[in-house]
């Protein structure tokens, strides 16, 4: 695990390049958003939403790109065997993964969120700095346990995993309420997008930070994003335990183009 957190967390310093693409160029579509709700004269705490759900974005990218689509990477890399006949777990190969990416995106998001809100001048005040943190954390935890999921399931599609990552990109701004409040969803629309971790992750946590209203009370949102950690995890293990025994058995995901 720590192996393969090692090349993510290194990289940070060997490429200081990546602060460019990867944290500054993301504030202007962030300012994009903040200017209109400016110019409409909404809340102040829309400005705040929309910070927010840019820093939030970055962590949404990285469970597509560098976690769902890692496996079939690695295989086209001549890896993958390695991984299998490795004595170690798959999901510890995940698991550092997911832990190397996470820092490695908290950085990107941390300056999202200073940058935004020293421009925009945001006031928050978080009511519970405890849960807050709680909030965030099982966000990510169950946010990387879907990656985990996805780099088995997309490993087993072969090539559409490309196409499949790029559709779950852009809809899933939409549904998860990344720019805007959550509460203009209709119910069924809502419940339906809680299946995304960032849906709930996000609304309790403008809540919390924002005093703003939610969709759900703070505490519902909290128990799902606990829910959905345990029940993503238990998923990555099930699927990873299928592709081990197919690998072992049939032989056939290391076979090119299969």
């Amino acid at each position: 695990m720590a192996a393969r957190a090692y090349p993510r967390i290194i990289g940070m310093r060997r490429q200081p390049s990546w602060v460019i693409h990867e944290a500054i160029l993301p504030i202007l579509s962030v300012a994009s958003f903040a200017y209109v709700y400016r110019a409409m004269q909404a809340p102040e705490a829309y400005v705040g939403f929309v910070i927010l759900g840019g820093a939030m974005t970055a962590f949404w990218l990285n469970v597509l790109w560098s976690m769902g689509a890692q496996l079939y990477w690695e295989r086209s890399g001549g890896n993958l065997e390695i991984y299998i006949m490795a004595p170690g777990s798959m999901m510890a190969v995940l698991a550092g993964m997911a832990l190397g990416g996470m820092i490695l995106t908290f950085v990107r998001a941390t300056v999202i969120m200073s940058v935004g809100i020293l421009i925009f001048q945001v006031p928050f005040a978080p009511s519970s700095w405890s849960l807050l943190i709680l909030t965030f954390l099982l966000t990510l935890l169950s946010l990387y346990g879907l990656g985990m999921m996805f780099a088995s399931v997309f490993l087993l599609w072969g090539r559409e995993a490309w196409h499949i990552v790029n559709l779950l990109q852009e809809p899933v701004y939409l549904l998860t309420g990344m720019n805007f409040p959550l509460k203009v969803f209709p119910t069924l629309l809502a419940s339906f997008a809680a299946v995304i971790p960032l849906t709930a992750g996000m609304d309790a946590m403008r809540q919390l930070l924002f005093s703003a209203e939610g969709f759900w009370p703070v505490w519902v949102e909290v128990s799902l994003l606990a829910g959905l950690s345990v029940l993503f995890i238990f998923l990555a293990k099930r699927c990873l335990a299928y592709l081990e025994r197919l690998s072992r058995e049939e032989g056939r995901l290391t076979i090119k183009w299969q």
